[in-house]
């Protein structure tokens, strides 16, 4: 589990917009969570405009003096509208709206808009996500971001808990639902549902398309956090969001190499095959694939192999692209280094497969 050590005074802004915030009348609290949802299907989808509502009084913080106020706000000031239906999106007009609100002269509007900002950020946290098991990784080597689960994740017994299958329709002819123990090398990450590779790179769903949808998924996971983040930095001291960006950042990066590395399996199969039919003395490039830690996304590296025109095919010529392409790499400055190791060793990979 990620230890607290974030910056002290975002520690203490959390605290005291949590303070706030269970400050409020319970009536008020309810409204500003029904406001929040709205906000964060806005920052988090494509809209071209949202309305939203401030509410009607606030409880300010506790003065100087050590009482706290209840401040009303007139209707006329209090219904915002963000966004026009020629953009596409809200997202970057909206956070511009929220910033002027919070720096509003009026008491009352810069509270609420605070209020707003940190219950928008819990819902997308909390309520929006959903939540996974407890998992320790370990870092491949000296790489920052740890992805390799621990082996003790996913303890053996006798009895399936909930966070160990899926519930799913059953089948027709049978009556309810049924639940489906996932494989134990899914129960070793943080949300087995989204799990394609086993440790072996072996593929445990249907298809590659599953398993780029399962990428996708945990891809926006990442997203709504990362938006959460944006909305309010000091969110990073709250325990839930530790609890998940630990959790699907280990898998997100697991899996992506996963995919990447079945990806270029499927190259070298298709590059065998093609050798086969006599079909690559035309000319040979490689997009090989390989994911970036840093983009968290699947990216290309291209290279040719052989240029177009008559000339037969042998393995050497991609040993020697390969070695070529693993030198380039080396020294490109746009890759940290955990996923400059990651794409020399696809690069490696694909050496080796044609050195004989």
């Amino acid at each position: 589990m990620m230890t607290n050590n974030m910056v002290p005074h975002l520690r203490q802004e959390y605290k005291n917009h949590q303070a706030l915030f269970e400050n409020q009348p319970a009536v008020i609290q309810r409204f500003l969570e029904s406001q929040a949802q709205i906000i964060a299907e806005a920052l988090i989808t494509k809209m071209a405009q949202v309305h939203f509502s401030l509410p009607d009084r606030v409880v300010t913080p506790i003065s100087q003096v050590g009482q706290a106020g209840t401040i009303t706000i007139p209707e006329a000031e209090r219904q915002i509208t963000v966004g026009s239906f020629l953009q596409s999106n809200v997202h970057e007009a909206l956070m511009h709206r929220l910033n002027e609100l919070e720096k509003s002269p009026d008491e009352a509007i810069a509270v609420s808009a605070g209020l707003l900002r940190y219950v928008t950020a819990m819902h997308m946290v909390h309520n929006l996500l959903p939540a996974g098991r407890s998992v320790t990784y370990l870092p491949n080597g000296d790489e920052q971001i740890p992805s390799i689960p621990a082996a003790d994740n996913a303890p053996e017994s006798a009895i399936t808990q909930a966070s160990d299958a899926i519930v799913e329709e059953a089948h027709e002819g049978a009556r309810g639902e049924v639940q489906t123990p996932f494989v134990p090398a899914a129960r070793k990450f943080f949300l087995p549902q989204w799990v394609a590779f086993d440790e072996r790179g072996k593929l445990l769903v249907g298809s590659v398309k599953e398993a780029e949808a399962s990428l996708q998924s945990m891809q926006r996971y990442v997203m709504v956090l990362h938006r959460a983040l944006s909305l309010a930095p000091y969110i990073s001291a709250d325990e839930e969001y530790q609890h998940k960006r630990y959790g699907i950042l280990g898998q997100l990066i697991n899996q992506g190499r996963a995919l990447a590395h079945f990806k270029m399996e499927e190259i070298i199969c298709e590059i065998n095959a093609r050798v086969e039919k006599q079909s690559l003395n035309r000319g040979l490039s490689i997009t090989l694939p390989y994911f970036d830690d840093q983009t968290l996304k699947l990216e290309n590296s291209h290279f040719e192999v052989i240029p177009a025109g008559r000339i037969m095919f042998i393995p050497g010529f991609v040993v020697r692209a390969s070695r070529g392409e693993q030198a380039k790499v080396a020294q490109d400055t746009r890759l940290n280094t955990s996923t400059r190791k990651h794409l020399l060793a696809q690069l490696k990979n694909l050496e080796t497969a044609f050195e004989s």
